[in-house]
């Protein structure tokens, strides 16, 4: 018996979400801002989504998915967890963006220093934008240079030294970047002799996950070697774990390479879906810390770091990396018996709490596309191109859900040959 949730789209009269993207097109450029705009949406896929809960997802025309996007990235215990909607509410009763932090501020900061081994101290913010951009202006402060090192294709956020978009950059607003290829220790030390004695810092993500391209994990010997290379020359070594941090290691991303930066960026799932971000680093640039100026209006909200706590103490209790990559994994072998039975080829990369399925041959995405859409009919929202995300709240009932939605997926690969 099928376990599908989802109603097929021609069972709606009437389409709120179409109905919805018509009204904001007259109100916000394009329709929505970024990767979200319904342009860069597979087609056939919802933008506008009226509630969650756990693992699963209704949108605005009523259909029920289990989602292996998790708001793309930012819920890591599950949509609406109870123990974080509890921490939430009771701040809320006292105060949240009020004239100064809270004393929950101190609470957090004591708590992302006693997780994270290389972190002396933190900051807060908002985004992953704020806290990529802050290592930044950290590096460049602690050290007196100017110089940043960034892997080709890697994304760190969405202002103008580092947006994948060129419209409204400027030359001089990257004039200091200097690039290299994720993985590739050659690459690396010649980008380091190309900056000279100017090299503030060499900025890497948890695992290198380009959009529409394979990812892959951090090789050991690179990783050290961007270590070696920063201890040698002074510079700050930034781990950019907005993506990643929390879901492979409480830690911090690379304490599964044994590799430890001076700097490091989280946001996403740091809160469970509440808006904030972090900056760890080591001692070296504390006093940094305290010469930059980097602020915001609702940086000190108090309502988002009590969910903060609660939502990494709930990671510590259920042993939150290990459970997800299990579900991960349990993905992953059902759906190669799953490609072998239809006899399509399918590759897996990445984490398997974060991945990414494609399709052998597939460099225009017509069969991922494919796949997902009838997937999505089907009941499980994944994703062709951007590498998903598993959370605490999917369980093995909930991937055989996903697994039977996939089925029909691969049933379709299979009819396109």
């Amino acid at each position: 018996m099928s376990h599908a949730l989802a109603t097929p789209p021609q069972a709606h009269a009437a389409s709120a979400d179409a109905a919805l993207r018509a009204r904001a097109r007259q109100v916000i450029p394009g329709g929505l801002w970024g990767h979200l705009n319904a342009d860069r949406l597979p087609e056939g896929y919802p933008q506008f989504f009226a509630r969650a809960e756990g693992c699963r997802l209704w949108d605005a025309d009523g259909r029920e998915v289990v989602d292996f996007m998790c708001s793309w990235g930012p819920v890591v215990l599950g949509h609406h967890h109870p123990a974080v909607e509890e921490a939430a509410s009771r701040q809320a009763a006292l105060g949240d963006c009020m004239n100064g932090p809270a004393p929950v501020l101190v609470e957090l900061a004591e708590l992302l220093v006693a997780t994270i081994p290389h972190a002396d101290w933190c900051l807060l913010a908002k985004n992953g934008t704020d806290a990529t951009t802050t290592c930044v202006t950290l590096a460049r402060a602690g050290t007196g240079r100017r110089k940043l090192l960034v892997a080709r294709g890697s994304y760190h956020g969405a202002v103008p030294w580092c947006s994948p978009s060129i419209a409204g950059v400027t030359e001089e607003d990257r004039a200091h970047l200097i690039p290299f290829d994720y993985n590739d220790v050659a690459s690396l030390e010649a980008a380091v002799d190309r900056a000279g004695g100017d090299l503030a810092g060499i900025i890497v993500t948890a695992f290198r996950h380009d959009m529409s391209r394979a990812l892959e994990l951090p090789d050991p010997a690179f990783a050290c070697r961007a270590r070696s290379l920063c201890d040698e020359t002074g510079a700050a070594l930034i781990l950019d774990d907005v993506r990643a941090g929390f879901r492979l290691n409480l830690g911090g991303s690379w304490e599964t390479v044994g590799v430890r930066p001076d700097l490091a960026a989280y946001s996403k799932a740091i809160a469970n879906g509440h808006a904030l971000a972090a900056v760890t680093g080591a001692e070296r640039f504390r006093e940094a810390g305290t010469r930059i100026f980097t602020t915001g209006s609702f940086w000190c909200a108090a309502v988002p770091m009590a969910a903060a706590v609660a939502t990494l103490t709930e990671l510590r209790r259920v042993e939150g990396p290990a459970r997800m990559r299990a579900m991960g994994e349990r993905l992953r072998a059902g759906l190669d018996a799953l490609s072998a039975r239809h006899g399509v080829s399918l590759r897996h990369s990445g984490p398997p709490a974060l991945p990414l399925v494609q399709f052998a041959g597939d460099d225009d995405f017509r069969l991922g596309t494919a796949f997902c859409a009838e997937a999505l009919r089907h009941g499980a929202y994944f994703h062709p191109r951007h590498n998903m995300f598993l959370s605490c709240a999917h369980g093995e009932a909930d991937i055989d859900v996903a697994l039977e939605a996939a089925d029909a997926g691969l049933a379709a690969v299979a009819r396109l040959g």
